[in-house]
């Protein structure tokens, strides 16, 4: 009974991992699809990089780069419509939640799959692959769902879209 809890609790909590990725994936390109067409009234360019020169002082080139990415920000912000930065301020919404679900997911995961070696008096190094394992199984689940809605797959039907 002992392994079947082990087990359990460590497929449960790698469950909650891949659940909020596919979630937010699956919320996130609903909201995309929702604002499809809305460009900003003037399209705004991003900023050159700063000089590669300024790596031999890199504290400078990322204080650069972080200005740059402000004024950027801040310029793209200005050109939106109030309904543009609603939306796109639902969308961070959204994302950071589901980003924080799956980080905390991932914590309990490792706190399992940890109980899981202890259990079965594996190798500390067994930890590790199964840590790498299952990370590149949910991270690569989550990529081939994204995939395949961008090819033109309905994620709630499960079948293509004709467009």
């Amino acid at each position: 009974m002992e392994t079947f809890i082990a087990w359990s609790g460590f497929l449960g909590a790698w469950l909650l991992v891949a659940g909020p990725l596919y979630q937010g994936v699956l919320e996130l390109r609903e909201e995309d699809a929702d604002q499809a067409g809305a460009d900003p009234g003037s399209p705004v360019a991003p900023p050159p990089p700063p000089s590669p020169w300024w790596w031999f002082l890199p504290p400078v080139m990322l204080v650069l780069r972080r200005r740059r990415s402000i004024a950027y920000h801040r310029t793209v912000l200005a050109v939106l419509s109030p309904q543009q930065r609603e939306h796109r301020e639902r969308f961070i919404r959204k994302a950071t939640g589901w980003f924080v679900v799956a980080i905390g997911g991932t914590f309990i995961a490792v706190k399992e799959t940890w109980e899981l070696v202890e259990h079965h008096e594996w190798h500390p190094a067994v930890f590790v692959l199964v840590l790498v394992v299952m990370l590149a199984l949910v991270g690569g689940n989550t990529v081939w769902q994204a995939s395949r809605w961008s090819r033109g797959s309905d994620p709630d039907r499960g079948e293509r879209r004709t467009r």
